[in-house]
Parts: C-alpha cells; sequence; structure tokens
C-alpha cells in the first residue's frame, strides 16, 4: 500500500450494516489499493450453517444492536464449544459484521488449526487474514483453500483481490477471469475486475465492465458504488452521483461525490490520471463538466 494517497468516503464492498458505514472513509492510503475489494470483504457471509436451535442467520441484521446481540449469543456457544468449526465461523462472521477483523482471524485460526485439511475454514480464515491487512498470510492460506482439480471461483476473487492490493495487477485479472470461467457474469467478481483496471488506470475499461457488472441481476449496492467511484475518477461527477443516489440519499450520494472530489483535487493521483488518460480529459471537456482541479505544482 504504497504511492500518493487517495481515500475515499466508504467501504463500499460491505453490504450489511450499510447505513452505519456508508459515510466511514476507507482504510487505504493509495490509489494502488482504492478499496477492500469485494471478494474479501463480503467473504465471512457466504457461512450459513445451520447450528441446533436458533440456527445461524442467513442475513445478518444492518441494525449495531442486533449485531452486538448476535455475537454475545455466539461468543458464548463458542466458549462453550471452540471445537465446532461451524460455530466458530458464525461467530466469526458476526465478528466480522462488527468490522472486529482480529478477533474474527483469532476465531478462524483456531479453526484451521482444528480442521487443517477443511477448504471451507482455509478459505474463510485467509479472507478473514486478508480484511485485516495481513495479505501475505492471506495469499498462503487461499492457496490451500482450493485444488486445480476442484477450484473455487470465490477463493479465486479473493486471490485476486489481494494481488490488486499488493500491486500486482496482472494477476490479480488473471484470477478474475478464471473465476468468471467458473461463475460466468458474477457481478462481485466483475466489479473486482472493474476495480483492477482502475488501479491500473485503465479507467475506460474500468468503467465499462463496471456497468457490465451493475446490469447483473445480483449486483448490489457495492457493485453501483463502485462504478459511481470510478466515473468520479473520470471526473464524470454528475454521472456518479445518479448512480450512487440509487442506495443512498440526495444528500449522502452528493456527499460521497464531492468528498471524492475534493480527496482527488488534493493530491497528484488526477493529474497522473489526466496524462495518462487524455481521451477522458476530452470527454469531459466535449460535455461541459468541471474535472476536478488539479494542484499546483511544488
Amino acid at each position: 500500500m504504497s504511492k500518493a494517497a487517495l481515500p475515499f468516503p466508504a467501504n463500499l464492498q460491505i453490504a450489511h450494516a450499510a447505513s452505519r458505514r456508508i459515510l466511514r472513509p476507507a482504510a487505504f492510503a493509495a490509489i494502488s489499493a482504492l478499496v477492500a475489494l469485494s471478494g474479501c470483504s463480503k467473504a465471512l457471509n457466504d457461512v450459513t450453517g445451520s447450528i441446533g436451535r436458533p440456527a445461524a442467520p442467513a442475513e445478518l441484521p444492518s441494525n449495531e444492536g442486533e449485531l452486538r446481540r448476535l455475537a454475545e449469543e455466539w461468543g458464548e456457544r463458542y466458549e462453550k464449544n471452540t471445537k465446532n468449526k461451524d460455530i466458530a465461523m458464525t461467530y466469526a462472521r458476526i465478528l466480522h459484521a462488527l468490522d472486529q477483523n482480529a478477533q474474527a482471524v483469532a476465531v478462524l485460526q483456531g479453526a484451521a488449526i482444528q480442521y487443517p485439511q477443511d477448504k471451507k475454514v482455509l478459505s474463510a480464515y485467509g479472507k478473514a487474514l486478508a480484511d485485516a491487512g495481513r495479505l501475505s498470510e492471506a495469499a498462503d492460506i487461499l492457496s490451500k483453500a482450493h485444488t486445480p482439480e476442484r477450484p473455487d471461483w470465490s477463493v479465486m476473487s479473493a486471490q485476486g483481490t489481494i494481488a490488486d492490493q499488493l500491486g500486482n495487477h496482472d494477476a490479480a485479472r488473471n484470477f478474475y477471469e478464471e473465476a468468471l470461467k467458473l461463475h460466468p457474469n458474477d457481478p462481485t467478481v466483475l466489479s473486482n475486475l472493474g476495480l483492477s483496471y482502475a488501479l491500473s488506470q485503465q479507467l475506460p475499461r474500468a468503467e465499462e465492465t463496471l456497468l457490465t457488472a451493475a446490469a447483473q441481476p445480483g449486483a448490489d449496492m457495492r457493485v453501483r458504488q463502485n462504478l459511481a467511484l470510478v466515473l468520479a475518477l473520470e471526473g464524470k461527477f454528475s454521472q456518479a452521483e445518479e448512480w450512487s443516489r440509487r442506495d443512498l440519499s440526495p444528500i449522502d450520494a452528493a456527499a460521497n461525490v464531492a468528498s471524492i472530489r475534493q480527496m482527488i483535487s488534493q493530491s497528484n493521483t488526477w493529474r497522473d490520471i489526466q496524462q495518462k488518460a487524455p481521451a477522458t480529459r476530452r470527454n469531459v471537456a466535449a460535455r461541459g463538466e468541471e474535472a476536478a482541479p488539479a494542484p499546483a505544482a511544488h
């Protein structure tokens, strides 16, 4: 996570508890790591096992109070039976929803020690490590979470997000393309692919890919907000705000786009994009939209 900083105003990849998080600044410090890409951030949401009564919820509540109640309930279950992998994975999923990623990692690490050959446990553990920023460890664990004979498209997508965050965008796109062969037109994978193009400053291709992702039946808020982000990076602020309003109030959508605009105007990123994407500048000028000004040279 190097290069010039370009944080932006939302962890746009997390669908649950959206109202609580949508305006929280993202934790990334560089254009080379635009966001916590979708494959990792939603990883633990796939765990929906059935464990006695009440069963693990298929979808977690968005209310933080309800999440904390669930965390207490499942934490007690986990303390009574730390070797039960389903309880451990459900508890980790709830911790992840509360942004308690370090604790989720610890719980899943214990499960991985108990079940070192269980691909689902390794997958959840590797994705949790990635969410906690432990990218090299995550890459190692995820490489063991599936095999060439039985590949897992969601693991491939997560491996791609790690490669992107490490700056290896060609390798990341290979992972996404292989994942799409197994799970065609998956909006999450397409969204990750689009962001990967954005990280390489291939903004028109990023926009095209994200438009395809947003058109899929399973596309959600994360995909649409990623598209809004890329549109803003291209200087298409009115279009970015229009997409953002599909999930946010007009006030929040305007605030998000304004924050992105301000942040890119305060760094060298916009100048870099303009220098490497002259077609984008011409298109913005032709539409009469105002591009974010590049800062004065020092």
